[in-house]
């Protein structure tokens, strides 16, 4: 039984993006010790969060999602950060994501309970209430980074393509138009079938989205040109799990 935990308690250590130094553990009460301590990540606190910067922050997800490519998450004790952050959230960014289930958001940028707000909506596209969620994210809370994640082979997108009108999804197809009447200049075949089609119209909504955010928020806007925060399209790939930022 201890080989067996033993076993799996190096696995865990060997897993771990953080270096450990190598001491003889001759006994599982003092490996299982070590692993504690390798697992345990504070919980932001409000003055480490306002001493960030927006754009440390933004590379701060660059490095979480070069680490989610490479299979070397940050290992976490989530139990330890619900407990600890019961008093309080300070984000560090807001991520507005697809509904779509294959994009784990927080473990696409490495972060962990606290660390992140996360939007969902099919096809990410902005509307006034998650306009009202992104000041209270960055205005009230003190998010530093807005980030709109646009995914490749996007259902929702595809379901605007082809016009679907029924039921309550018409507000949402309705909500991506724009981005298909953008990407009029597309020479090849637009149909939901041609993927590079799809591509290009996901890109137009996510370029869409964030002019819709400044254009709609006066507040974000205003606290973007002060340098308080930026406001970020992205592209989530789904064969490796890279996220491409735009400018």
């Amino acid at each position: 039984m201890k080989k067996t935990i033993l076993g799996l308690s190096l696995t865990i250590l060997l897993f771990s993006c953080k270096t450990v130094e190598k001491p003889l553990i001759d006994d599982v009460s003092k490996l299982e010790e070590n692993i504690k301590i390798v697992l345990e990540e504070r919980v932001f606190s409000q003055e480490e969060q306002q001493a960030l910067t927006p754009d440390l922050v933004l590379m701060r997800l660059m490095a979480g999602n070069d680490r989610f490519k490479n299979n070397s998450l940050t290992a976490r004790n989530h139990s330890s950060q619900v407990r600890n952050s019961v008093q309080g959230q300070y984000p560090k960014a807001v991520i507005l994501s697809c509904l779509d289930s294959r994009i784990p958001v927080e473990d696409v940028f490495d972060k962990g309970i606290g660390d992140l707000f996360v939007a969902r909506v099919a096809g990410n596209f902005a509307n006034p209430e998650i306009l009202g969620s992104m000041e209270f994210a960055c205005y009230v809370a003190g998010a530093k980074t807005i980030i709109v994640l646009g995914h490749q082979h996007c259902g929702a997108v595809k379901a605007s393509i082809d016009n679907i009108q029924i039921g309550n999804i018409v507000s949402l197809t309705n909500g991506i138009r724009p981005a298909v009447n953008m990407a009029s200049d597309y020479t090849g075949e637009k149909s939901s079938g041609n993927d590079p089609y799809v591509h290009y119209v996901s890109k137009k909504n996510v370029l869409h989205t964030v002019d819709f955010i400044r254009k709609n928020s006066p507040i974000l806007k205003e606290m973007e040109e002060k340098g308080l925060i930026n406001i970020v399209g992205a592209m989530y790939e789904m064969q490796t799990g890279n996220v491409e930022f735009y400018k």
